[in-house]
């Protein structure tokens, strides 16, 4: 760990769980984006251990300093400088990818934002595209367990506009961009990875 790099534990935590899902979900593919790359630490341990993908990082621009400077150290071929990449903006970076991935973002989002999202799947995707998206999740309204109720309580409590989404909705969003989800897989700390493709 290099103490002048931003850190997130959380991304410690889950990024072997969450890279035993990816290895099979993108085990067809060759290029990945990746939204809301935060500190780096996911990219660099999922294009270090998966040598066959080119690997793209993403953020909003204030993000970038640090997460360029933590891919640059790693020095990976198969993991180029992050793009600057905001859901609202209609400019998207040039190229369509075979698969997306993201983590923990749909709840620090808006709901608008995550509209947005979805509806620029298909300037950002390949048609046969698989689609992970990592964080917790409520299931028929109701939360999974009592951390993840606190939790959305103190994401709400910084901006009303935050909250653990209902996964029935982002089924939803999905569907209405030609993904089916394939597979919805446990995590810990209770949260879940959604395993989309379109076909």
């Amino acid at each position: 760990m290099s103490p002048d790099l931003p850190f997130s534990q959380a991304c410690e935590n889950n990024k072997a769980p969450i890279l035993e899902v990816l290895s099979q979900a993108f085990s067809q593919c060759i290029s990945i984006l990746e939204i809301g790359s935060g500190t780096g630490q996911h990219a660099e341990h999922f294009a270090r251990h998966l040598p066959h993908l080119s690997w793209q990082a993403s953020d909003q621009a204030h993000y970038l300093p640090g997460l360029n400077e933590r891919l640059k150290r790693a020095a990976l071929v198969n993991l180029p400088q992050a793009l600057c990449l905001d859901v609202t903006q209609q400019h998207l970076p040039v190229g369509r990818f075979d698969g997306l991935f993201t983590a923990n973002t749909l709840h620090i989002m808006s709901w608008s934002m995550v509209e947005s999202l979805f509806q620029r799947l298909d300037k950002l995707l390949n048609d046969n595209a698989t689609l992970c998206i990592y964080g917790p999740f409520n299931y028929n309204g109701h939360f999974t367990s009592l951390s993840n109720q606190l939790f959305d309580q103190s994401l709400r409590s910084r901006d009303a506009a935050m909250g653990i989404r209902d996964s029935e909705q982002v089924f939803a969003l999905a569907k209405s961009q030609g993904f089916s989800l394939h597979q919805d897989c446990t995590m810990p700390a209770n949260n879940r990875l959604l395993w989309f493709k379109r076909q």
